[in-house]
């Protein structure tokens, strides 16, 4: 059985779903500004998650079962490399000393610039694949790079200082000394930027960042722009509340960046040898979900110890 709906209109159909999910978080259930709790935060990850599935089985019925398995394998893929990023997010808004009831609006609207960015990534991407299949070596190799880099890192560290961005940011908008509530900006004799678009210039460079990595590793699944562009939506839609269920315990999975890069070389290898062989994606998203399942259980079977004060 297969949906009698045409891709256009399923392009036209998804981002209104979208569209409609974002205008209903923020002026709806985060109307009023709290600080959400661990529960409200699971309940929206087990949404969103669920949401997923169900999408995944609208693939299946509309492209098959392989374009389902595609998608599946993308979004686990795009989930765990953010829930490794959200450690760094932490990392931002403690750098900055974020009140928790503000960081809700900064991930809001790093979510929606990550949207854009990542669409417009995904369309450059698999039309160079497209054009020049040699490209898809270069992002192999980039993969294998990555994963490589990130398994001999150590001690994560922030430099917010030396962003670029917000080096530029801050010598052209005057900022004020201290938090405004959850406003971005301030009108006193003149406009003036608050701390908290500091934060969000910091939250969308990194995300830029981890993007270069994201990318590459779903278009070694598939080079299906939809595909790719509904896996990386779901996964980065479901970040934020996922940031607030595990907040307190992310530095748990200590073993996880590990699981990681082993996927991250898995992936750019899979690409790199996809002309003489093609990699079944069951095999992929089998491997994918061992090896992060192994990790993430390393890491609750085997704590990480703290270190003693002096």
């Amino acid at each position: 059985m297969r949906l009698p709906v045409d891709e256009f209109t399923f392009w036209i159909l998804f981002n209104v779903f979208v569209l409609a999910m974002l205008a209903l978080d923020l002026g709806v259930f985060h109307r009023k500004k709290h600080i959400i709790k661990f529960h409200e935060a699971l309940g929206w990850s087990i949404l969103w998650i669920s949401l997923a599935a169900c999408f995944a089985v609208l693939v299946f019925f509309w492209h098959g079962r392989g374009a389902a398995l595609e998608f599946t394998t993308g979004y686990l893929i795009e989930l765990s490399l953010s829930v490794d990023n959200l450690f760094v997010f932490l990392l931002i808004f403690r750098y900055f000393r974020v009140p928790r009831a503000d960081q809700h609006v900064v991930l809001f609207w790093g979510i929606v610039g990550a949207l854009i960015m990542r669409g417009l990534f995904i369309l450059a991407g698999v039309g160079l694949i497209n054009r020049f299949h040699w490209v898809i070596y270069v992002f192999g190799s980039f993969l294998v790079y990555s994963g490589i880099k990130l398994f001999r890192a150590k001690d994560l560290e922030i430099e917010p200082e030396k962003n670029p961005v917000l080096r530029l940011v801050r010598r052209w908008i005057p900022v004020t000394d201290r938090y405004e509530g959850s406003k971005f900006f301030v009108r006193r004799q003149g406009l003036l930027a608050t701390p908290l678009l500091a934060v969000l210039v910091v939250v969308e460079t990194t995300d830029l960042l981890f993007a270069v990595d994201s990318i590459p590793a779903i278009l070694a699944i598939t080079r299906d722009a939809f595909i790719v562009y509904t896996s990386n939506v779901f996964a980065i839609l479901g970040l934020r509340s996922m940031y607030f269920a595990l907040a307190g315990m992310m530095e748990a999975f200590h073993y996880l960046h590990y699981g990681l890069a082993i996927v991250l070389i898995f992936i750019g290898a899979k690409m790199l040898v996809s002309h003489y062989y093609e990699v079944p994606t069951a095999i992929a998203l089998g491997a994918v979900i061992g090896v992060l399942g192994f990790s993430i259980l390393a890491s609750l079977v085997f704590p990480q110890k703290k270190a003693e004060e002096p």
